[in-house]
Formats: structure tokens, C-alpha cells, sequence
């Protein structure tokens, strides 16, 4: 980063830092309210078709900021776009969301550096990161985005700062999540559809997906090593 880019992040982070400190108290009080609404389910439901034609924007944006703000979960917006939408329509408006959103968070990482994100991010995912990051490869990577349970929007973070074409973590990030979106598009639009069994065929396979991808994560690891070797 060159002096002048110094300065002027420099600028940036003291402007919020000042804001932050002046409007702290409206702001904290507006960030409760807003994680106890998007931390359940049936507010966020609600929330959404109370904006009737401009619900999609809505979802979508809703969407983009729980990429943003990690500790929203994300399964549970994606579910609810496929019952809302249906499930062609709730996997466009989740994908374009998480896309931005992604986005998004690579800007912060890029804007911010490495020493600001790296605390933002659990010691024990910095680790995880690091080997990834160092050791492996664009595939691999992209592979992240792809099976469950991994932290990829702390990855999206992460990938700010190193030295990652904008173009190929696009490419990753957008496609990379279209398994996991699908998969809750449809399950959500089995729902409303009363398609109970396709729900729960989905729901079971997507469960013992993301427990295998858990319990044999260090094996996932290798095999994306070896497969990064060759």
C-alpha cells in the first residue's frame, strides 16, 4: 500500500471512528434491534412481506447484509426466499444477495488490511484461513465456498487482503454458494408447496452433507492439498 493510500485509509477510519463515537448510543440501540429481527426466523418472514411489490429488494438486501454482519444465519434467510419466491425465484434473489454481499466483504478486507480484519475474525478461523491462503490454490479455494459449514464469509474477509485477482473471487464466491443456495431455495419452496417429502429428502441430505463435511473436515483438507498438488 503506498503512503498516499495510507493516509487516506487513515482518513476514512478516523471519519467512522468519529461518527461512530458521536451517533454511538442511536446506533447500538438500532443494532439490537436489528440482530433480535434478523435472528428470528418468522420476524424476518414477516418483515419481508410486509413490503409487498418491494419485497424482493428487500430479501435481496436482507441477504447482502447477513454476509455483511456474519453472526446472522444465513440457512435461514435462504430457506425463507424459496418459501416466499418459490424456488427458481428465491435462488435468483439469494444468489444476487450473496454475491454483493460477498463483495462487499472482500472491499472491506482490501479497504481496511490485514492487521484491522484479522481481529474482527476468531483466532481459530485465522488459522484455518492462513494454511488455506498460503498453502493452497484457486480451486481449493473455490472448493471452500462449496461443501458446508465453512466460514466463507469470514473467508470473504480474508480473501481482501492477499493477493487474490477481484475477477476469479467473483467467479468463486458466486458460483462457489450456488449448491448450498439451491438446496435451501428448495426447501423453503417445498414448504409452501406442502411437498413434504422432497423437503424432507433435501433437509436429510443436506444434514448428513454438512455433519460428514464437520466430521472429516481434516480429511477434506487433505484431499484439497493433494488435489491443489496436482
Amino acid at each position: 500500500m503506498t503512503q498516499k493510500s495510507k493516509i487516506l485509509t487513515g482518513l476514512v477510519i478516523a471519519t467512522l471512528a468519529l461518527a461512530g463515537y458521536c451517533f454511538r448510543i442511536p446506533i447500538w440501540k438500532m443494532t439490537v434491534h436489528f440482530y433480535d429481527l434478523m435472528t428470528d426466523r418468522e420476524a424476518i418472514q414477516s418483515y419481508i412481506v410486509s413490503w409487498g411489490m418491494a419485497a424482493p429488494v428487500v430479501f435481496t438486501a436482507v441477504q447482502i447484509l447477513q454476509v455483511v454482519i456474519a453472526p446472522i444465519p444465513g440457512e435461514a434467510t435462504g430457506f425463507i426466499g424459496g418459501f416466499l419466491f418459490g424456488a427458481f425465484k428465491g435462488f435468483l434473489y439469494s444468489s444476487v444477495g450473496l454475491a454483493v454481499g460477498s463483495m462487499i466483504n472482500f472491499g472491506i478486507g482490501r479497504l481496511l488490511g490485514k492487521k484491522f480484519i484479522r481481529k474482527l475474525i476468531p483466532p481459530s478461523q485465522i488459522a484455518l484461513l492462513d494454511k488455506l491462503v498460503h498453502r493452497q490454490g484457486a480451486i481449493v479455494l473455490f472448493i471452500c465456498f462449496i461443501f458446508p459449514g465453512f466460514p466463507k464469509d469470514y473467508l470473504c474477509l480474508f480473501l481482501g487482503f492477499s493477493d487474490l485477482p477481484l475477477k476469479l473471487f467473483f467467479i468463486m464466491a458466486t458460483f462457489g454458494r450456488m449448491p448450498g443456495t439451491l438446496a435451501l431455495s428448495v426447501q423453503g419452496a417445498s414448504l409452501y408447496e406442502q411437498e413434504y417429502v422432497l423437503m424432507t429428502v433435501i433437509t436429510v441430505f443436506c444434514i448428513v452433507s454438512a455433519y460428514l463435511s464437520y466430521r472429516y473436515k481434516e480429511n477434506l483438507y487433505n484431499w484439497m492439498e493433494k488435489l491443489n498438488g496436482k
